[in-house]
């Protein structure tokens, strides 16, 4: 923790970068594992259908209120969900930094935007599931999910009509989130904020800061937020601090932190 604090106390620009870790803390779901969504989730167990198997596209073709009922809860789940204090915390540290802040995050959840971060200094590698795109593909451009409400029966998790739709061509719509096996997902958003993204680095490399990478809650299952942190911690000769409570695993001379977000952040803090 001391040398966690020094890195973050010492940086003039801070690359926050998160996976799902980050979200338990504010009282989101923790999908590790079929038995952990199965306890967020019991209807899925009497289905015999696991996350990977549910967050499918084909779903949304072969039997939209199964797919809407599990994408449709969490959407309304997490705009409901206030975001934990540890996100105040970066808020502070980040606002501080001559070279400025940048978020990077697989979550789908929008909880940096909730808690107040500039929605230009986030990339969402998965998308959101507060954007929509065109099942129909008809040229639609990605729209935001917020005129749209879904209501889902608790005890089967199937919503009810009507689903969020199109609204230039009225054909049913889905989140825009990268899903497995999904060849449809459009990616434009998410490539736009990357583009962002990689002139900051640049930025940051010109000016010579000194980049802190704080990571949050990103496991080993679902990789790239963790590969994202030490590529760039290797390139720009970054402070890696890895807080995770179970994969707290870290390269050679970084810093890893086997605690939860929340409580990884208000210690950092606490100084």
């Amino acid at each position: 923790m001391d040398r966690a604090r020094a890195a973050v106390r010492e940086a003039t620009a801070l690359l926050i970068t998160a996976g799902a870790g980050m979200g338990v803390d504010s009282g989101l779901p923790d999908f590790r594992g079929p038995e952990g969504f199965w306890r967020a989730y019991p209807p899925y167990r009497h289905l015999g259908l696991r996350f990977e198997e549910l967050a499918s596209p084909q779903w949304f073709r072969h039997d939209p209120p199964l797919a809407w009922g599990f994408y449709g809860h969490r959407l309304m789940l997490y705009r409901a969900t206030r975001p934990h204090d540890g996100f105040g915390v970066l808020l502070r540290l980040a606002a501080d930094r001559p070279g400025g802040a940048f978020v990077y995050t697989s979550n789908v959840d929008g909880q940096f935007q909730i808690a107040g971060f500039d929605p230009h200094r986030i990339v969402e590698c998965h998308g959101s599931i507060h954007r929509l795109q065109c099942l129909a593909g008809c040229g639609q451009p990605v729209f935001d999910a917020g005129p749209f409400s879904v209501e889902v029966d608790p005890s089967t998790m199937r919503a009810r009509e009507p689903f969020p739709s199109c609204p230039r061509c009225g054909a049913l719509a889905r989140p825009n989130v990268l899903m497995f096996g999904d060849w449809d997902w459009d990616g434009t958003e998410s490539g736009e904020q990357a583009a962002r993204f990689a002139i900051w680095l640049e930025s940051v490399a010109a000016a010579g800061h000194r980049l802190a990478i704080i990571e949050l809650g990103a496991g080993t299952s679902l990789p790239a937020v963790r590969w994202m942190s030490e590529r760039v911690a290797r390139a720009h000769g970054a402070s890696l601090i890895r807080i995770n409570l179970r994969e707290a695993q870290v390269p050679a001379g970084q810093i890893g932190l086997a605690m939860s977000a929340r409580e990884a952040l208000l210690a950092l803090a606490a100084e």
